[in-house]
């Protein structure tokens, strides 16, 4: 054990020293090189939307998240990351759902009354670009093996979790009920430009 301790402490601080003289990635024999080999993009589907986007909600949650060890202490073996993550909600009304009956027009064409769905949410919308790791406190077994190997997977991980807490709180901000209004507002809007001079909004039978 103290041989391992040792072993990697002299790694973490050479590492360290390489770092901060700031040399060339031929002189550091730790340096690594990215390149882009990706394929073009390939287009899947096209779908028409028969949908109104009615509001969207911008939203920031920092997550703090921490794995720790049973049997060993934080400083050795555990991580703890706070992860400031952004994003957006649109909130949508779909008009495919209106059914043949869901318009009614009075004989003059002075008054209607529309049966509309309620609104919903779209699936976060993560900004990676603007979504960053502020602080991160690893104990030292960790340090050392974060030199040599990069998880992708904890980032995936911080970006789901961030999504699915950006997701709740949306659920629970009015975005759906602004969405409703702003629906109902926009459709009035068009029918009394129409000439229509009474809109009458209902929901849809359960």
């Amino acid at each position: 054990m103290l041989l391992v301790l040792a072993t990697a402490v002299v790694v973490v601080v050479g590492l360290q020293l390489l770092r901060g003289l700031g040399l060339p990635g031929w002189a550091n024999p730790f340096a690594t090189e990215t390149k882009d080999r990706s394929g073009p993009v390939l287009l899947k589907s096209i779908q028409d939307l028969r949908r109104y986007e009615a509001a969207s909600g911008s939203f920031q949650v920092i997550v703090d998240l921490e794995q720790d060890a049973k049997f060993l202490p934080g400083s050795l073996r555990g991580k703890r990351t706070l992860f400031v993550g952004n994003g957006t909600v649109d909130a949508y009304v779909d008009f495919s759902a209106l059914g043949s009956g869901a318009i009614r027009v009075n004989a003059d064409r002075t008054a209607a009354t529309i049966t509309l769905p309620p609104a919903r949410l779209e699936r976060t919308s993560l900004d990676t670009e603007n979504s960053y790791v502020h602080a991160t406190e690893r104990g030292l077994f960790d340090r050392f093996g974060d030199f040599f190997s990069e998880n992708p997977n904890d980032q995936q991980r911080l970006y789901v979790l961030a999504s699915q807490k950006i997701q709740d709180a949306a659920a629970k901000s009015g975005l759906r009920e602004r969405a409703d209004a702003n629906t109902r507002s926009m459709l009035t809007n068009m029918l009394r430009a129409l000439g229509f001079t009474t809109v009458t909004f209902t929901e849809p039978a359960q």
